[in-house]
């Protein structure tokens, strides 16, 4: 509902009526369920588990944290040099690094509870039994969602498998939805032909959200050297440059299914977020560029606020499929 912020006659003269103070827009946005105080979260592998951002920003400002990649057992990630900027974003091929989800249990998830905001668990596995014993450990602990990756470039098997796949992303979607607890956000991979077909596989599986998109494929050579300058060869592409195909991919997804969609890629500002948010997305999540500004989650979500004002819109929510 779009409501007046003001205008013609709101004078503050004599005889004129005091003006109304003018109404701050609804910033909350429901994910399967789940209440968020505003749309922007934090996309996995960019933030940890919020401990060092909470140096710069307050936790408490943002809808939700969304942890880096959470296994069964330790990773070690892939070997160095494993990160790489390129014109317009980042190379990575980290491979999921994280210590393994009891030292999350007990470390990483009592400091995010502190914190007024929702939490989301991103899990990874090599293999279905893996991704299901993450997901059973967690059915007691107080998180709000789940994010299952089954779309990152950068492990030599598994995850990727099973987002490329839509008979297999159908098949692991219902097995992880029959085991949680909490609601469950499928992420995507964009290195498919057709993102609405994933979409609408996670969606038969019983996903109660997507996500989307994970980094795309890349790489980077020395010319120099005349060597790769990853040691994977192959990395995640992430930032701004990628926004574009980002975009398009959440509007076909949004149109194929009738559950939300989290938007990212290359998102740098609030026009950015808005821009996913008129494709379609219910919420968004800010990743690569949380290096390059820390503060930048926090800045996305008051400019958003902004931008509802100036619109004269009264609930974020309405900017959701807004786009004609």
């Amino acid at each position: 509902m779009r409501e007046n912020f003001g205008g013609a006659g709101a004078g503050t003269g004599v005889g004129a009526q005091p003006q109304r103070e003018k109404t701050r827009p609804d910033m909350t946005v429901d994910i399967a369920g789940v209440k968020l105080k505003n749309p922007v979260m934090t996309a996995s592998g960019t933030f940890g588990s919020g401990m060092e951002y909470a140096e710069f920003i307050d936790l408490n400002r943002l809808g939700a944290v969304v942890t880096k990649g959470v296994a069964a057992e330790p990773w070690e990630g892939n070997p160095t040099p494993r990160v790489a900027e390129v014109t317009g974003g980042m190379l990575n091929a980290i491979g999921l690094q994280n210590p393994g989800i009891d030292v999350f249990l007990e470390r990483d998830l009592p400091f995010l509870k502190a914190y007024d905001t929702k939490v989301i668990v991103n899990v990874c596995g090599h293999t279905e039994q893996e991704y299901l014993e993450v997901v059973q450990k967690l059915q007691e602990a107080p998180v709000d969602l789940l994010e299952i990756n089954v779309s990152c470039p950068n492990v030599t098997r598994g995850a990727i498998q099973f987002g490329q796949d839509p008979a297999c992303l159908e098949d692991i979607t219902a097995k992880i939805k029959k085991a949680a607890a909490q609601p469950v956000i499928m992420k995507l991979t964009p290195n498919v032909t057709d993102i609405a077909v994933m979409a609408r596989a996670a969606e038969a599986g019983g996903a109660d959200a997507v996500s989307l998109i994970n980094t795309i494929t890349g790489m980077k050579i020395d010319i120099e050297t005349q060597r790769f300058v990853l040691a994977n060869k192959t990395g995640g592409m992430s930032g701004p440059a990628i926004k574009p195909i980002a975009v398009r991919m959440v509007w076909q997804a949004a149109q194929a299914v009738s559950i939300p969609v989290i938007g990212m890629g290359g998102i740098a500002s609030a026009e950015d977020a808005v821009e996913f948010m008129l494709a379609g997305a219910s919420a968004v999540a800010v990743g690569a560029m949380n290096f390059h500004d820390p503060y930048l989650t926090v800045k996305i979500a008051d400019g958003i606020e902004e931008y509802l004002i100036r619109h004269g819109i009264g609930d974020v929510k309405e900017l959701t499929g807004a786009v004609r």
